[in-house]
């Protein structure tokens, strides 16, 4: 029994959130597991102050296990973190455990309590309000006018396989910059109906999208190159690591570096960790096909540029090879160095800010 004039302690209690695009619906649970109740709420930002308080109402919140923080329930992750709240970024139920236990949204976010509960589900979500958001969508709109670039490259190059030869003489030999410069200087004649008319309007419209993708492309890189040197340009200066992978992995990474606990952890969301195949009287590893395939491949065009330039990189590899390793197996040893040292770099304090303060 509580002492008189105090109130009783409130119990602790662990929620649950299955986010979708227009609500999300949250449970509440016990700490031993006990299901107390469920309620859905839209995915705004009166909505969020709704859950939280909603929350609040049973107890004492011990975390909040929230599923998809990085898509739809990613401002919610945001709100909750702002409000001293622990969030736990739960993945979704596994398709067994769906078919056994039947598929719903109150299930789903009971689920998340669960995992939250359990212990299952551990991992902090990327924290969205810093300079690495700025840098994420900036990567995402490059990344997409990159590949539609190409598109229309590859679109002009195969329609000149097919041109009049008149056209195909004329373009023969021309570099991609160059072949879509001369094609977006063609003049096509007043009759659409002819075959070289028709052509020339094809081409002429291919190549001035490419330019435009290219100038596109080229102010992203510019973007993405002032804010990395703005938040960590110590990461432009490590061997092999331009401003494309540098901002990939402070993407992977998120505006709270802080979050993953060693190295180790850091190398398995980049799924360069290795994982045992030994069966029998084999002895070996293989690659892992876990983690941040983005940041893998940013990994991996590191190592190549290292194995290109750096006379060390070249000679452990020679060494390496000579041990019986196979191009691929050298290549994985070599991106969990790499992890390793940009782990260092990433979660070091930016000594530019310290020294940027003023004196007391």
């Amino acid at each position: 029994m509580a002492r008189a004039g105090k109130k009783p302690r409130a119990r602790r209690v662990a929620g649950g959130v299955d986010t979708h695009q227009d609500t999300h619906h949250a449970a509440v649970e016990l700490m031993n597991g006990s299901r107390i109740a469920g309620a859905e709420f839209p995915a705004t930002a009166r909505g969020y102050e709704q859950l939280l308080a909603w929350l609040r109402s049973f107890g004492r919140l011990h975390a909040v296990g929230v599923e998809g923080t990085g898509s739809y329930g990613a401002g919610l992750a945001r709100y909750l973190a702002g409000q001293d709240v622990t969030v736990i970024e739960v993945s979704r139920p596994d398709r067994r455990q769906r078919r056994a236990k039947g598929n719903s949204d109150p299930l789903d976010a009971y689920a998340a309590a669960d995992a939250v509960l359990a212990g299952r589900a551990t991992a902090l979500p990327k924290g969205g309000d810093g300079i690495a958001e700025p840098v994420r969508v900036v990567h995402l709109a490059r990344a997409g006018a990159v590949k539609a670039r190409t598109a229309a490259v590859n679109e002009l190059k195969a329609l000149l396989v097919t041109a009049p030869a008149v056209l195909r003489e004329q373009l023969a030999g021309l570099g991609t910059a160059k072949l879509a410069a001369a094609c977006a200087r063609l003049r096509p004649g007043p009759d659409a109906g002819d075959p070289v008319t028709g052509t020339k309007l094809a081409l002429r419209s291919l190549a001035r999208r490419w330019q435009a993708l290219d100038a596109e492309v080229k102010d992203h890189d510019a973007r993405l190159t002032a804010l990395i040197t703005r938040a960590r340009p110590d990461l432009l200066q490590i061997r092999g690591a331009g401003p494309e992978t540098a901002a990939q992995l402070l993407i992977t990474c998120g505006d709270n570096p802080h979050r993953l606990r060693s190295e180790a952890a850091f190398a398995a969301l980049c799924g360069v960790c290795p994982v045992p195949a030994s069966p029998g009287k084999t002895r070996r590893h293989r690659l892992s096909r876990g983690g941040d395939r983005q940041a893998n491949r940013a990994l991996y065009f590191t190592a190549l540029s290292r194995l290109a330039s750096c006379p060390r990189t070249r000679a452990y590899a020679a060494r390496r090879a000579g041990e019986g390793l196979s191009g691929r197996e050298i290549l994985r040893c070599l991106k969990r160095y790499i992890a390793r040292e940009l782990f260092k770099t990433l979660t070091r304090p930016d000594t530019r800010k310290k020294a940027m303060q003023p004196a007391a």
